[in-house]
């Protein structure tokens, strides 16, 4: 074990994503020294693009922020606990209706400010290619270095599971036919800037633009995976490319990501047959985030189909879709639910690489990791919060899950033990799973003496 000059035992966190910047947030809050190693810029990735810590690749929209929804519920969970990735991104949220959408720069700019600056935090710019002995939080992400992989290959045993991940194209807002596309928030919900326009750009389509759009993207090219990679393209549910969605069903999409629930066409004064929704993707407003529309189809052909979606026709991407290959651990076999690995418990896991999907399931995870590291140090019970609550669930789930058909999961009711008492309603069933989840998490940290660190 390191130490260091006040004889303090120094933790060792590979990863400076969201997992692990909010793992060495929490430990170094609370007054050990933490060593953070973030492979970029020395090393980069397949979907980063900056060198900052905690960059949001996939999209910039951490979901739900309705305190009745299952991220919601998480978000919450977080706050109370004291997270610096979640209390940051609400200071960098951007228009978004009731979900939580974050200006991708400002947030990953504060984040890596923040850190750098923590007198208790080293930052390392450099590829860690070996497991360190040493309390060690490997939080590397679905995009962890071929030779870091090797080495928990090595120590698992076994090989990890693969599934590949899609990002959406982005536009710039000023290219977008506004004669056509409209603003509206599904069922004219208010504006998260309290105007009546809606937060959402809105790009309509008739039956017969539907079809036109879904028989191109059909016959368009697809980048095509190679060698070994072709026997591990799995895509995981919640990033399906629209390709692969359209191919399932004709349909498919008009229930998907294109459903046109709650909108309604100002030029007809009626719902389309089906929609396409852009997100604000930066503070300026200067660029939108195409809703649900990962793709893998090669860039050129992917320009031309995108184009033949009404109002994007003279569309300027600023970023096309893509797919970049993720690899997670098979959590059941080889981690406990205070995420420590089960043959070494100074070792503990963090962020998707455990399977938990999404950018606030992987902040959770870090933080969970931070906070069990620093009292398994200290001498202290870990945490293992109650499964009623959403955290609890989730780390319940990615620990006991069948082996055989384990795959990512992010927060979702499901996961929750039943309320007592049936409750008739979906929506005043969630109402009752939050105020239960509240309550059970309160009771627990204060039984434990739980204090989430400052500012």
């Amino acid at each position: 074990m390191k130490q260091t000059r006040s004889t303090k035992p120094t933790v060792t966190i590979i990863g400076g994503g969201l997992a692990g910047s909010e793992a060495a947030w929490q430990i170094a809050n609370r007054g050990l020294h933490v060593d953070l190693f973030e492979m970029r810029p020395v090393r980069g990735t397949e979907a980063h693009v900056t060198d900052r810590l905690a960059e949001l690749v996939c999209s910039n929209s951490m979901g739900s922020t309705l305190p009745d929804r299952a991220l919601g519920i998480l978000k919450n969970e977080l706050l109370r606990m004291g997270s610096l990735i979640i209390r940051t991104a609400f200071k960098h949220a951007l228009p978004a209706g009731a979900a939580l959408a974050v200006s991708r720069e400002e947030f990953s700019e504060e984040i890596t400010q923040r850190i750098h600056g923590h007198p208790n935090i080293t930052v390392h710019r450099s590829e860690v290619t070996e497991i360190p002995d040493g309390p060690t939080i490997i939080a590397t992400g679905p995009l962890t270095s071929a030779a870091l992989t090797e080495r928990i290959q090595a120590l698992t045993g076994q090989q990890h599971l693969y599934f590949y991940d899609a990002m959406a194209p982005i536009v710039v807002a000023d290219s977008i036919d506004m004669s056509i596309a409209f603003r509206q928030s599904r069922y004219d919900r208010e504006s998260a800037l309290g105007d009546e326009e809606g937060d959402y750009i809105n790009c309509p389509l008739n039956k017969e633009e539907y079809e036109r759009f879904v028989e191109a993207l059909l016959a368009a090219p697809r980048i095509e995976l190679k060698g070994a990679d072709k026997e591990l393209e799995r895509y995981f549910e919640g990033c399906m490319p629209i390709e692969v969605l359209a191919a399932r069903d004709a349909k498919a999409l008009a229930f998907g990501p294109m459903r046109p629930v709650g909108l309604r066409d100002p030029r007809t004064g009626r719902r389309p047959y089906a929609a396409v929704q852009l997100r604000q993707d930066n503070v300026a407003g200067t660029l939108y985030n195409m809703v649900g529309f990962q793709t893998n189809i090669k860039w050129g052909a992917q320009e031309q189909v995108l184009r033949l979606i009404p109002g994007l026709q003279h569309a300027e991407f600023v970023r096309l879709g893509q797919m970049h290959r993720n690899t997670f651990i098979n959590s059941p076999t080889l981690l406990r639910p205070t995420l420590q690995f089960k043959t070494r418990e100074d070792l503990f896991f963090a962020g998707q690489i455990t399977g938990t999907e999404g950018y606030v399931g992987s902040t959770m995870g870090g933080l969970i990791a931070g906070v069990n590291m620093v009292r398994l140090l200290c001498g202290k019970p870990l945490l293992v919060l109650p499964r009623e609550t959403m955290i609890g669930a989730l780390l319940h789930y990615i620990t006991h899950a069948d082996p055989k058909t384990f795959q990512p999961m992010k927060a979702a009711m499901g996961l929750l033990p039943p309320l007592e008492e049936e409750v008739r309603g979906k929506r005043a069933r969630y109402v009752g799973y939050a105020e239960r989840a509240e309550a059970a998490l309160n009771e627990y940290l204060h039984q434990i003496g739980f204090e989430a660190v400052g500012e």
